[in-house]
């Protein structure tokens, strides 16, 4: 594989739609909205946003990584560029330029036409106001998706990256793709957000449930190296169970569709370790991805 590509790790781009998906899906279905307001353009931005940042977190995670040493000898996964020597910190670093750019400029365009071409937005000062926030926030996700490994205080090396990933790509993902279709938000929508967020945390637990003999060697802690194995693995069932019990409870019974796969899932991280664990990071992505829109059923 191309390694400019391989380091853009494709596989995790699914997992960042879900809460677009299910914000989006959550509006579409709303009684507050009028049809004739629904955007699809707002949606589009919105992915390809998300895919943007996504990216940059994966490149920024690989650079940081690299930097501090911690990707120098994994187990269990594939190597990426510059682990594998087939791209330099240079290529790497342009990279980050290249979708820090790209996600100001989907950004830009998502606040855009969310606040200023909308029909829904009649107030201007409503617009200047929503439109400063959500810049603000869009800032913010970039900042958290480059310093999650980057830098000398990387807060992913500092146990904050489930916290990190549960408030950028669950909370903000999910509760903002829904206020820019309508400019309201719900305790329904919150609720989901939370429920979302969570198997989301799950992808990120168990990439550090995998890697954890690795990172404790070379000083990175997270939530799972400081749990221990066993902890990682039942802090994992734990995600995954009030996820459902979440959705359940607001009525969103479709998702329970998705108890048999999880159910597999946890027994077979309870019998595997390490590297073994790897095939279910498609499995945990691809099925959170089904869940958010069985969510919005």
């Amino acid at each position: 594989m191309n390694p400019f590509i391989q380091s853009l790790r494709l596989r995790t781009l699914p997992l960042s739609m879900s809460g677009i998906i299910l914000g989006t899906g959550l509006a579409w279905r709303s009684n507050t909205l009028a049809m004739d307001y629904f955007s699809f353009a707002i949606f589009g931005l919105a992915i390809l946003t998300t895919l943007s940042l996504q990216i940059l977190s994966n490149l920024s995670n690989e650079l940081g990584d690299a930097q501090k040493g911690t990707d120098t000898n994994q187990h269990g996964r594939a190597a990426y560029g510059l682990q594998a020597g087939t791209l330099t910190f240079a290529q790497i670093k342009g990279m980050i330029v290249l979708f820090i750019g790209l996600s100001v400029l989907f950004g830009t365009a998502l606040v855009f036409m969310a606040f200023w071409a909308s029909p829904a937005m009649t107030n201007d000062q409503s617009a200047v106001i929503n439109s400063i926030v959500f810049l603000g926030l869009g800032l913010l996700a970039i900042i958290g998706a480059m310093t999650y490994t980057l830098g000398k205080h990387s807060y992913g090396y500092m146990g904050l990256g489930d916290l990190g990933v549960f408030l950028f790509f669950g909370l903000l993902s999910t509760m903002g793709s829904y206020y820019l279709q309508t400019q309201t938000m719900t305790t329904e929508v919150v609720w989901g957000a939370i429920a979302l967020g969570l198997p989301i945390v799950g992808v990120l637990n168990l990439n550090n449930v995998r890697d954890m003999c690795n990172d404790r060697a070379h000083g990175k802690r997270t939530l799972a190296s400081m749990m221990g194995k066993k902890g990682g693995k039942i802090y994992q069932t734990c995600l995954l169970v009030i996820c459902l019990v979440i959705f359940a409870c607001l009525g969103h019974l479709w998702t329970l569709l998705i108890l048999p796969i999880w159910a597999w899932h946890v027994y077979y991280i309870f019998t595997h370790d390490e590297g073994q664990l790897d095939v279910q990071m498609p499995v945990l992505m691809f099925s959170t991805l089904v869940l958010s829109g069985l969510a919005c059923l």
